[in-house]
């Protein structure tokens, strides 16, 4: 979402001032810092943190004539487990849990918060790289969750998806987004919907374990002690080409 703000009878001069103020301010650049689960939960559940990703967004903002690009760096730290599909006699990397902090940005009245402009289907792409294809999401049902102390929404999600190729039904976990020290927090879950009865247990505990207190030494690059590998890596997060089959048609649950 883009807010105008309006100076009203301001002369050539003081616009001209306004020029290079975001970055003279320090204000053209921000990052968030990275959030995860806390060991137990993980330990508990079973899911390996396995990664902490950079999500670089830019963004032009302004007043009238004047703009500059604000660069903001957002955070995602990947968590995945094994576990058995039927029919395939491997255990793989089906279930994933992901933890997104994004920076509270406002510049000159205008807010940026990448995470709060994201529909449901680009959040979605954000567990993508599991699964060969995630479509036809529809929302399932709402409750309530407490994360960082706060109260707010999961939403579970069901969708088609393939994987291995193989099609099979998902359930996806949206959180609505907390407040992180100076940043905006999201938590997305994803696993075959065959193992609902004990993965979104496992799901919701882990979302009620978030922390920003991330221990980055911890992830182990996805080579879990089973040896089992995500088999549909080549399974890309990519927006572009093919958020568009993921559209629900809303506006998204986070703004």
């Amino acid at each position: 979402m883009k807010r105008r703000s309006v100076l009203a009878g301001a002369g050539v001069g003081t616009i001209a001032s306004l020029s290079g103020c975001l970055g003279l301010l320090g204000m053209d650049e921000h990052e968030s810092s990275p959030a995860g689960v806390e060991g137990g939960a993980r330990e508990e559940t079973g899911y390996e943190q396995v990664a902490i990703e950079e999500l670089p967004v830019d963004r032009d903002v302004g007043v009238g004539p004047v703009s500059e690009t604000v660069s903001v760096v957002n955070y995602m730290t990947t968590h995945e487990k094994a576990v058995d599909i039927a029919p395939l006699e491997q255990r793989q990397r089906a279930a994933a849990f992901n933890v997104v902090t994004s920076p509270q940005v406002s510049v000159l009245g205008q807010e940026l918060n990448p995470l709060e402009e994201m529909s449901t289907g680009e959040l979605v792409d954000l567990v993508r790289n599991n699964y060969d294809g995630i479509e036809n999401i529809s929302r399932d049902e709402d409750a309530e969750i407490t994360v960082l102390g706060q109260s707010t929404t999961r939403t579970r999600f069901t969708a088609d998806a393939e994987f291995d190729g193989h099609s099979m039904d998902v359930d996806v976990h949206v959180t609505e987004a907390v407040d992180a020290d100076d940043d905006l927090l999201v938590t997305i879950g994803v696993y075959p919907q065959q193992l609902r009865p004990q993965e979104e247990a496992d799901i919701v505990s882990l979302v009620e374990a978030a922390t920003t207190g991330v221990d980055e030494a911890a992830s182990t690059d996805g080579s879990g002690s089973d040896g089992s590998e995500t088999e549909s890596g080549d399974a890309e997060t990519d927006s572009d080409d093919e958020s568009g089959a993921n559209e629900t048609g809303d506006d998204g649950i986070l703004g």
